[in-house]
């Protein structure tokens, strides 16, 4: 493992733990421009990581800014295994994504003078009880500077190392949002099982725990709206075999995506049996109900439906996204239902009284578009600091 890492020496070093930091180090990658030939040493924790690194790599090539870099599965953090790999890295500057604040490789930068950058930095409650146990200990390893997500954050950070050396910078996931402009005006092709203007409802990305809760909720809109066509997507295909059983025992009308040929009757739930269409069936529907939110699991990506011109009804559980801010709720962008019949009320109403989808769209991109520009600022102060 640390023979990888002493591939090449570089100049910057930037660490992403697992695949959410890797998206982050890629979109940095991409957007360096310092002005001169870097070198740049790319490390993850995790497989997932550093499969997204590699991949980030070969995107890029040598960039026309003269950004080149490699990938190295990062080091364990004992104290004489970092200071050797600081030595055969020697980078001038080292960036640490999100939460990844480790005293042995803080140390062996310190010694070698390394500038210690934390970008897009959180930190939790719970978290900074731990840190303030052994305050001198982080005041001594204290990086050059830190970029949190939020106030919160950075007060957070601030009273482990020090409120001046902390900055509020917006989140760089939100750069990463796919605004799908190019998709919104395209034809549609389940146009040709879905007619526009159909009572559709989809129910995206349903998880197993909480298939039970998701059974109610097609019992309850399909007797309160007996026209509704509804299009349920299980999160994971093996899922398949067990839905296709239950909607049997509920004597449901229900066919799969892959025998349609023909426009779906109303009444008709279809099971959604095929990859890489629920962004199209996102687009054709007056509702959508995104899973891994009933149960707790942290939820699933409800901004893939909100750009594409709906608002997305969620359960109670969206951690995952919690990044996103409380105020995507508060400007009614997103729904959060407290259990499986709100969420029911929550698509009755949106078959009833639909928004139009570009006035959804339009407000999704100036909630989204105010919040980017994470990835320029992390970008101005690693070239800044080299």
């Amino acid at each position: 493992m640390l023979q990888n890492v002493a591939l090449t020496n570089a100049d910057v070093w930037i660490q992403a733990a697992s695949a959410g930091e890797s998206k982050m180090a890629k979109a940095i990658l991409g957007r360096l421009n310092p002005g001169k030939p870097v070198h740049v040493l790319l490390t993850s924790n995790t497989n997932q990581g550093m499969e997204i690194l590699e991949r980030a790599i070969i995107d890029s090539g040598t960039n026309e800014n003269g950004v080149t870099a490699h990938a190295a599965y990062c080091p364990f953090d004992r104290p004489s295994i970092m200071k050797r790999a600081v030595q055969l890295v020697r980078p001038r500057v080292m960036v640490l994504l999100e939460s990844e604040i480790w005293p042995g490789l803080l140390a062996a930068l310190k010694k070698f003078q390394s500038n210690i950058l934390v970008l897009n930095g959180r930190m939790t409650p719970k978290s900074l009880s731990r840190y303030l146990i052994w305050p001198s200990l982080w005041h001594a390893l204290r990086p050059d500077k830190i970029l949190a997500i939020s106030e919160n954050d950075a007060e957070r950070f601030g009273r482990v190392f020090g409120r001046k050396y902390v900055e509020v910078m917006p989140n760089i996931k939100f750069d990463g949002v796919d605004n799908l402009d190019d998709r919104a005006g395209a034809n549609n092709p389940l146009e040709k099982i879905i007619q526009p203007g159909t009572p559709f409802l989809v129910l995206g990305s349903v998880r197993k725990e909480e298939e039970r809760l998701i059974e109610k909720i097609i019992v309850d809109i399909l007797d309160r709206c007996p026209k509704t066509i509804i299009g349920l997507f299980p999160r994971h295909m093996h899922r398949m075999a067990h839905w296709m059983e239950t909607l049997d025992r509920m004597a449901i009308s229900w066919t799969t995506r892959s025998k349609m040929n023909a426009h779906a009757h109303n009444g008709t739930l279809i099971l959604w049996d095929t990859f890489g269409e629920l962004s199209s069936a996102y687009r054709l529907a007056k509702g959508a109900f995104v899973g891994g939110s009933l149960a707790p699991l942290g939820g699933q990506n409800f901004l893939e439906p909100l750009m594409c011109g709906i608002t997305p009804v969620i359960g109670p559980s969206w951690e995952n996204f919690a990044w996103t801010g409380r105020e995507i709720v508060e400007n009614g962008l997103v729904k959060v239902a407290a259990n499986w019949l709100e969420v029911v009320n929550f698509l009755v109403e949106n078959l009833e009284k639909p928004f139009p989808h570009e006035n959804v769209r339009k407000a999704a991109l100036r909630y989204l578009k105010d919040r980017q520009g994470g990835t320029a600022k992390a970008c101005r102060l690693i070239v800044e600091h080299l």
